[in-house]
């Protein structure tokens, strides 16, 4: 084999690894890191099949073996990518246009504003333009609190967890809530709300906001607590019968395992899927850039628009999602439901978390 041949060999064993690895349920981060850069491996994959094609015209053993791998990885990242491609049934329907009542619409904006950025009367500016009517700041410590004062006035109902270890939560809302709550449901210091909010037409939905802790080298060796916060969640939104919104950094990318074991868990929907990626991290490098803030409705809802907002000099876009509260009786076969291994994969979880 020519040196040409052992570098698509090495690259292409390489692709091929790192693009199935997380089909292992290892929860180490050096496994779940991979979890996140699929469309970039298939940037990747594809890239380097053409190049092959291009340079190598050895179609014998063991030279295919790269190009085999290539395909292989592309098709399976082409599998997990497809669901936000317009190509796919959306899952959320769109909110009909004839309706223009507002009554039961809610607008949500999400922002992750990283905790040293300085770019506070940024965010301001951009709560003034779009006024969401509940805005879900993530990583606000005292200093964010003391700048967002100036929209005190437009949100009388509040609940500001100012925190100064990157976990702060400062929840903001114009409807009327009720029965707001504070948890900390797996680590000590990692905080999630839950409240009622009450829409114009009386309606009330029940929300969380969330943000659990990543696995990475710096902050947790491992996703378990990330996971299990997420299915204590979406377990808690299962049982509620009223229509839910989740929301937040989930600190995990639409398409990995525990995001789909979450929606079967919760039977929530992703308004992504069918509509695109609109991914929100890394907003200063366009190759490294996937989906980490979310929002989960029930099938009570219907999507009026998603929209990523401009930087305001924070690590993560804002995201901004309006929905209208439209049940729908014949929606509610559409809803995820957990399989039996799903439910023994969560109790694992929860029993690994609470054993340590």
């Amino acid at each position: 084999m020519t040196s040409t041949d052992l570098f698509f060999l090495g690259f292409s064993l390489f692709i091929a690894t790192v693009s199935f690895i997380g089909l292992l349920r290892i929860d180490y981060w050096w496994i779940r890191m991979w979890d996140f850069p699929h469309f970039q491996l298939m940037v990747l994959a594809s890239s380097a099949l053409i190049v092959w094609l291009i340079v190598s015209h050895n179609f014998s053993w063991p030279q295919l073996v790269a190009p085999v791998l290539l395909v292989t990885a592309l098709f399976y990242q082409a599998w997990l990518m497809y669901p936000y491609t317009y190509f796919h049934r959306v899952q959320v329907p769109q909110h009909k246009k004839a309706d223009k009542s507002t009554e039961n619409t809610i607008r949500l904006l999400i922002a992750n504003v990283f905790m040293e950025n300085t770019h506070c009367p940024d965010v301001c500016m951009l709560v003034k333009k779009h006024k969401p009517d509940v805005l879900l700041v993530l990583e606000g410590n005292e200093t964010w609190r003391k700048a967002l004062t100036e929209i005190d006035d437009d949100y009388p109902h509040q609940k500001l967890i100012p925190l100064e270890n990157t976990y702060g939560m400062l929840f903001y809302s114009r409807f009327t809530t009720r029965q707001t709550r504070v948890h900390y449901r797996i680590q000590e210091g990692i905080p999630s709300i839950t409240t009622q909010l009450q829409l114009p037409s009386g309606q009330w939905v029940n929300f969380y906001g969330v943000h659990p802790m990543p696995p990475s080298p710096t902050e947790n060796i491992r996703s378990t607590e990330r996971d299990a916060e997420l299915l204590l969640v979406g377990r808690d939104a299962h049982q509620q019968k009223g229509p839910v919104i989740v929301a937040g950094d989930l600190n995990d990318v639409a398409w990995s395992h525990t995001t789909r074991l979450f929606s079967r868990i919760s039977g929530l929907l992703d308004p992504r899927i069918g509509r695109g990626l609109f991914s929100t991290f890394h907003a200063h490098y366009f190759f490294l850039r996937w989906p980490l803030d979310h929002v989960f409705v029930s099938h009570h809802f219907a999507l009026n628009g998603i929209k990523r907002l401009p930087n305001c000099g924070s690590d993560h876009f804002p995201i901004l999602v309006s929905l209208t509260y439209t049940p729908d009786p014949d929606r509610a076969d559409d809803i995820p439901q957990p399989e039996e291994e799903d439910i023994e994969e969560m109790h694992e979880k929860l029993a690994d978390t609470t054993s340590d």
